[in-house]
């Protein structure tokens, strides 16, 4: 079961716009960015409906009442259901960040102090997290401290940004770092190119949509009967945080 989560979210807690969908689509990703541009900063949008459709194979007869799908699938890979869930999220949103921005002109000097936190569960983790950080334009140099040896951060002068990349994310701990970027000219103006954050992320055995599969049963007239296995992953690329 496939899940991708797209955040928008302001400093610390407060959520502006939420969207979880059962399925991989870079549409999807395009429709997202194109609502995020559009919304005001004071103001969140009306909650989208929730939305469900199956693949042409599944049988729903016993849906209404029992939420069992039967399915006789074809030949391949196949999306069995894809939904979309706007709503109140079942379970608390996997990250927060909490960012302090401080200037000094008189060096051009801008110090950013990331710090993040993972709010699952002390059992799970999230695989190959990356923060981007857009950042003023002239920024020249980076200097970081972080908070374990394992992660990395580097300036993208093309991209301007800068990438801090931590590879595994324990449930329950925090993170931090601390940007030091050099800016020529640093101003008041300067300060507006600065974020939001993007996040990019897995979190492998884990949903964020409440939707759990309480049985698997394959019927088949041939021998071996197939190995049962049943996957939670929930990826984001568009989890979006402003500063």
């Amino acid at each position: 079961m496939i899940s991708q989560l797209f955040i928008l979210s302001a400093r610390g807690d407060h959520l502006i716009y939420k969207d979880l969908r059962g399925e991989e689509s870079k549409d999807v990703v395009d429709l997202f960015y194109q609502k995020v541009r559009s919304l005001p900063r004071d103001q969140a949008p009306v909650v989208m409906v929730d939305e469900c459709s199956f693949h042409q194979s599944v049988k729903l007869d016993q849906f209404e009442s029992d939420r069992i799908l039967r399915v006789i699938p074809p030949q391949g890979e196949l999306t069995l259901m894809q939904y979309s869930l706007s709503d109140d999220l079942p379970v608390p949103l996997p990250f927060r960040l909490f960012p302090t921005v401080d200037k000094d002109t008189d060096s051009n000097r801008l110090m950013v102090y990331l710090k993040l936190r993972c709010d699952l569960s002390p059992k799970s983790q999230a695989l190959n997290v990356t923060v981007h950080l857009p950042v003023p334009k002239g920024t020249t140099s980076l200097s970081q401290e972080l908070s374990s040896p394992d992660q990395h951060a580097e300036l993208d002068s093309v991209t301007r940004s800068v990438h801090w990349t931590i590879p595994r994310f324990h449930g329950g701990s925090q993170l931090s770092a601390l940007f030091k970027l050099e800016v020529p000219g640093l101003s008041v103006s300067s300060l507006l190119e600065l974020g939001p954050v993007c996040m990019q992320f897995e979190l492998p055995m884990a949903t964020c949509s409440g939707l759990l599969v309480r049985f698997l049963r394959v019927s088949t007239v041939h021998s071996p009967l197939p190995h049962r296995w049943v996957r939670y992953v929930t990826h984001s690329d568009s989890y979006v945080i402003r500063l």
